[in-house]
Parts: C-alpha cells; structure tokens; sequence
C-alpha cells in the first residue's frame, strides 16, 4: 500500500493495538476504522464547487446532482466500512524453518456474512505490496504471509494491517488484527564431517547402521559423510556423471554418536550451525545419536521426534527446552 494514503488516524489507531491476540480475533466495531482518502477529499471539494455553482446560477438540477452524489458518497462509507465488520481472524501452527529461509505463516480468515467480502489488502509489516484477497459470503479460506527468518529462536508475526478501499475508492476502512503467531527457527546447518562412532557393544536390531562389518547396500552421499566410505570404484565407472555413492554396513555391534559442544570450533553461532548440520546427517544416516551441550544433554536416539528435540534445543539455546 501506497505509504501517502494511509491516513494519521492510522498511527493512532496501533497506538491502541500493541500486543498480539491467541484465538480468534473477532473484528467489531470497535477495531474497524475508516478515513476519507485523497480521492474522498477531492470528491468532497467537488461536491462543494457544485454547490455554489448551483447556488449561484439558481439550478435546481444542479442542487438535485449534488444531494445525489452526497448520498452514494455516504452509501458508499457504510458499506466500505461493513467490509471488514465481523470478520473473524485465527492463527495456525507453523512448521520450523532454519535460519535463512522462508517462514510460512497461516492465518484462517472466516466470513460469516451472507456477503462477499471485495478488495481485502493484507500487509505484513512495512512490506510495501499488499496481498489482494477476495472472500466469498459465507466461506473460510487461508491465507499464507512468507517471510525471511533471520536467525534462530522465535519468529513472531510482525504487525499485520487489514484494510480495504472498496467500494468507491474514497474511503479507506482498516483494522490491525495481530494474531499470536509464531514460528520456530531452527539454526543454519553447516556440515562437516561427522565425529567417530562409538560401538556400545550391543547387538543391532536389523535397522540399517553404517558400521565396518556386512556390507547392506549403498546410498547417495551426505555432506557431511566421510570421503573414506565413498564406493570410489562405481565413482570411476560412472565418470562423475552421477552422485557419489556411500558403502553402508550392518549387522554388528550397535553404533551411536555423541555429538558434544567441545567438538566444536568457532563462536556460538558457528557451533550451533555445526552441530545442526551433524544432527541432520545423523539421522539420514540411520544412527543413534545424543546431544550434548554446556548445561543440557539429550539421550541417544533416532527418528523424527529425537531430531526435532534436538533442533528444537539448539534453536532456542541457552534455554533450557
């Protein structure tokens, strides 16, 4: 949105709406602000210059023209204000993101009005564009707001501007709807190669490690897997056409991996970003394994869940998660 045309009213109106809102956020009359624009100020002053022509000249038309023009300019603010009345906003769960991408962020936006709702513009912060959204009567529909995660830690939705100029353009009508929403960023990953494994000495349960004893099979190769392990001989033959290969091995002992924070190098980002990227090389390698950092430890583990609790740890480092 065009920053001139927001009215001052505007400025006062977030004055009053500061913190965020969970659950659903019902816009009442209260929330619902409206404004002439320029091009409402510009009718007025013709309506006006009409008027005193009219007056002048002693022309009944003319006076007939301009109480005309003042009742669909006055039409025209109740509905361009009831565009917004009652709509009901709601946040969603967002997924985690790392560092560096995109944060998808999605609001349900429900209109129980047996009438369409035109012209939505959504702005998320000071984002120029506008996101245009026609809302059907008596309908939900979601709406996706992207943005750039810049570091770890929570993401929280910035401040979000409902406004609409429908239908004549002269009237501004806005609201600032803040739904509580958030969203975990994980940190950067930079891969290295992963720290030695450890046999514990127990025997493995027929999920696939890679160990030194029966080979089962190959895979693409990760970042951050060791260039000792990579099928060299299918390399050669494939002439660097295709993806290196790794040799996975199984069968013997159980092998898991502490990933400490005193195998770290750098300062707290780096670490963090370092030990993400062994996390996630970890798991898509099928091993078992722990996290250890200054003031927390989380128990060797593999799946789903164990990697996100380990990222979800280091995201919100130093907390205790």
């Amino acid at each position: 949105m065009v920053a001139a045309a927001e009215p001052r009213p505007g400025r006062w109106a977030w004055s009053r709406q500061r913190r965020s809102e969970a659950g659903v956020i019902r816009l009442d009359r209260r929330r619902v602000y409206i404004f002439p624009t320029y091009a409402g100020f510009f009718y007025a002053a013709t309506l006006v210059a009409m008027q005193l022509g009219s007056i002048n000249y002693s022309l009944a038309l003319g006076h007939a023209l301009v109480f005309l023009l003042v009742s669909l300019g006055l039409v025209g603010m109740l509905h361009s204000w009831r565009n917004l009345l009652g709509l009901e906003i709601s946040a969603l769960t967002s997924e985690p993101v790392h560092a560096g991408e995109v944060a998808r962020f999605r609001l349900r936006v429900k209109n129980t009005a047996r009438r369409p709702r035109p012209g939505l513009e959504w702005q998320l912060g000071h984002d120029p564009e506008p996101l245009m959204q026609h809302l059907p009567a008596d309908d939900e529909t979601l709406l996706h707001l992207t943005l750039t995660a810049p570091a770890r830690g929570w993401l929280t939705l910035p401040t979000l501007r409902l406004s609409s100029r429908w239908p004549l353009g002269i009237f501004l009508t806005w609201a600032y709807p803040w739904p509580a929403a958030r969203c975990l960023v994980y940190p950067a990953p930079l891969f290295t190669p992963l720290p030695p494994v450890m046999d514990t000495g127990e025997e493995g349960e027929g999920r696939s490690q890679e160990g030194h004893e029966d080979f089962i099979g190959l895979r693409e190769r990760q970042p951050a897997d060791s260039l000792r392990h990579v099928a060299w001989k299918i390399a050669a033959r494939d002439g660097g056409d295709k993806p290196l290969l790794i040799k996975c091995f199984g069968g013997g002992a159980g092998q898991q991996l502490r990933l400490d924070w005193r195998d770290t190098r750098g300062d707290t980002e780096a670490r963090l970003s370092i030990l993400t990227g062994w996390v996630m090389a970890a798991e898509n390698a099928g091993l078992d394994y722990g996290l250890a950092l200054p003031r927390q430890e989380i128990p060797p583990g593999h799946g789903v869940l164990h990697r996100s609790q380990c990222l979800r740890v280091l995201a919100l480092y130093p907390e205790v998660a």
